[in-house]
């Protein structure tokens, strides 16, 4: 923290002596540079499952449907329209004349490649965001069939979200090295990728009469840098024109520059600490005993936590699962106030009266993961901090690793308990609780078109994750987005930065 005050008090008198300039500068340039600290490893939009990958794939490629950031609309996009054929057959007619970058033609073909080479292909970062798909079948070059495995009703908003399509031919051409070189028909194409320093695009001048809009500016540089004072160091020494997810408490500090703006937005992203209670990390790990893990969460002074580390909006959470999202009912779930009293005397019942030892495994700012240490320490839970990039937590957390694991879920922005709770409950690599009965649940609530039937189902899950205190919601995260005063730039509540529909004043 101190070295972020020291840099925002160096710079401002710069920063000040410059406004006005960096905007024209950039202008000029018809370029916008980026700089945020999740480096996104491969920029294939199926082999990650970071936010800055998600950002990447909707500007590089198109999926079939386009979901309109203020209204949630479903909007024709690669499909012109679409129907059901029947409760497991979604009949797509494609658009045509649409050319991916490398000039190839689209067609049916590649919708049929996508989805049948995602559903076979291993590495797959987010195998539960395709788990609803049995296949696609091509009807002619223009229309396609998608099936499904099951009754499921949130597929069309998954299509649109977390399905771009691949160019067929150009990708069996170059094999494993489309990362290095990757073709989409999005309204940027990439020209420029080192997932871990730097991505740069162009944008597509022959792009589609598309919802999204033709660009106004014409490059991205995307610099991807270590951590949370490097994005400041960046933004404040002309490096970058935007940045977001840095410390709240820098927000008044930019805004006294006359050369900056910020902004903040309430997203789906929620914070969590999920607990080894299955005993993946050893059968003697005491987050096994349930009592323990309810001690954790009274614990923690999560309003508190929000208020400081989230101020704009923030709110504390009881399930897991945004509060908007369909089947997320907050009520049902078991409440847990802050209570060091009473978890001091849970770890008692539960046979650690003086506390034990652990390890918290994150990719949140430090300062986070310090205060819930802190919360541990002062009921006798001495826990280790292990802090690593995303990546690193999430391939920890599929091999079982993390006893405690701090981290945050945007649900790729879906609004539907189908895209939060699977991915946590139902036997992947990130499940900590490994619970049958559970898992059923989850489920079952993903297989139903009755609303009835799947709220019923989602319910009896929160009140089972929650009662079991199988993993701990902490609060929604309000996004700080700080800026090029120039720039005209505006936030979304599904935590996706559109730099297609961002210009220079």
């Amino acid at each position: 923290m101190m070295r972020t005050c020291l840099l925002l008090s160096g710079l401002s008198l710069a920063a000040g002596l410059l406004a006005g300039s960096p905007t024209a500068a950039q202008k000029a340039q018809d370029t916008l540079r980026v700089a945020w600290r999740d480096a996104v490893p491969n920029v294939d939009p199926y082999y990650n499952t970071l936010r800055t990958g998600l950002v990447v794939a909707h500007h590089a490629w198109d999926t079939l449907i386009y979901r309109d950031p203020e209204t949630f609309q479903l909007k024709p996009l690669l499909a012109t329209s679409w129907r059901y054929a029947d409760d497991t057959t979604i009949e797509f007619e494609l658009r045509p004349n649409v050319k991916f970058h490398d000039g190839s033609p689209f067609t049916a073909d590649d919708v049929v490649y996508t989805v049948q080479s995602t559903l076979s292909d291993k590495q797959v970062a987010v195998p539960s965001n395709f788990s609803f798909i049995a296949g696609a079948e091509a009807t002619d070059d223009m229309h396609v069939r998608i099936k499904l495995k099951r009754v499921f009703p949130a597929a069309l908003e998954y299509i649109a979200m977390v399905l771009p399509i691949y160019p067929k031919a150009y990708r069996e051409r170059v094999g494993a090295e489309y990362s290095k070189a990757p073709v989409g028909t999005g309204p940027y194409r990439i020209t420029t990728v080192d997932g871990v320093s730097q991505i740069e695009m162009e944008r597509n001048d022959d792009y589609f009469d598309s919802p999204k809009g033709k660009p106004a500016i014409r490059r991205l540089v995307i610099k991807e840098v270590a951590d949370a004072t490097g994005e400041m160091s960046a933004l404040l020494g002309n490096q970058a024109d935007w940045i977001w997810m840095f410390n709240p408490d820098q927000i008044d500090s930019f805004n006294r520059m006359p050369a900056l703006q910020t902004m903040r937005q309430e997203g789906m992203r929620v914070a969590y600490l999920n607990m080894d209670s299955a005993g993946r990390t050893g059968a003697d790990n005491p987050l096994t005993n349930a009592k323990v893990r309810q001690a954790i969460l009274h614990a923690l002074d999560r309003p508190t936590m929000a208020k400081q580390f989230m101020p704009g909006g923030s709110r504390v959470l009881d399930a897991p699962c945004f509060p908007t999202q369909f089947g997320c009912d907050q009520a049902i779930a078991t409440k847990y106030e802050y209570d060091p009293a009473k978890a001091r005397a849970l770890l008692a019942e539960a046979g650690y009266p003086q506390g034990f030892t652990t390890e918290i495994v994150g990719y949140l700012l430090p300062q986070w993961q310090g205060a819930i240490q802190n919360y541990l320490a002062a009921v006798g839970i001495q826990a280790k901090i292990n802090e690593l990039q995303a990546g690193a937590v999430v391939q920890r957390s599929i091999e079982g690793k993390n006893p405690m694991e701090l981290g945050s879920w945007g649900s790729y922005s879906i609004n539907d308990v189908s895209a939060f709770m699977p991915v946590f409950f139902t036997g992947g690599g990130q499940d900590y609780a490994r619970d049958p009965e559970l898992q059923a649940m989850v489920e079952a609530g993903s297989g139903s078109t009755n609303p009835d039937k799947r709220r019923a189902a989602y319910n009896a899950a929160i009140k089972r994750i929650t009662e079991r205190a199988y993993y701990a919601p902490l609060f929604t995260f309000v996004t700080n987005y700080a800026m090029s005063r120039g720039l005209s730039f505006k936030a979304f509540g599904d935590e996706l930065p559109r730099f297609y529909l961002t210009s220079w004043r």
